[in-house]
């Protein structure tokens, strides 16, 4: 089995967030790998991995950092492959990570997600990839399903809270 995702983030101290992309993503049967690369500590690092995503069949890249926000944006500028950013709240409550992703220059682009939200990254990577692959765009359509199902039972549920002057 070879990865078609890669999960990248800063540093380990960002894994807490980012398994909850890992874990959609092994629901959804799709391969990925996880790794730590920083954008500023392990520069040829990023480069070498960048520039080999593709050749090795990395169809999408889930960059998550903090702070300094630099690594899905370097990432980016050196491959092909699409780039899915995800702020992490270190400091600035993660506004200073999330400008920083979803700032990039014209012909670089980021798809970001909110701060934290490495499980919407996650759905997008998996979305992406539903495109050309039909088994994983049926057991997506389950998915949807499920959150659907779930909302219909949460009204239910609801519906059978009694107040005084509540009217449904």
């Amino acid at each position: 089995m070879n990865p078609i995702v890669s999960i990248i983030m800063g540093s380990t101290s960002d894994l807490p967030v980012m398994e909850k992309a890992a874990a959609f993503l092994n629901e959804m049967r799709v391969p990925f790998e996880i790794n730590a690369l920083s954008a500023h500590r392990t520069p040829e690092a990023v480069t070498t991995f960048s520039h080999e995503a593709a050749g090795r069949g990395i169809k999408v890249i889930i960059a998550a950092a903090g702070m300094a926000a630099h690594l899905p944006g370097v990432i980016a500028a050196q491959t092909t492959v699409p780039v899915i950013g995800v702020p992490i709240k270190s400091t600035l409550e993660g506004m200073d990570a999330l400008l920083a992703i979803v700032q990039m220059p014209p012909g670089i682009p980021v798809a970001t997600v909110g701060i934290n939200a490495a499980q919407n990254a996650a759905i997008l990577a998996v979305q992406i990839l539903s495109l050309s692959d039909a088994d994983l765009a049926n057991r997506f359509a389950d998915y949807k399903e499920g959150l659907k199902r779930k909302i219909e039972k949460a009204n239910a549920d609801l519906a059978e809270v009694k107040y005084e002057f509540k009217c449904n």
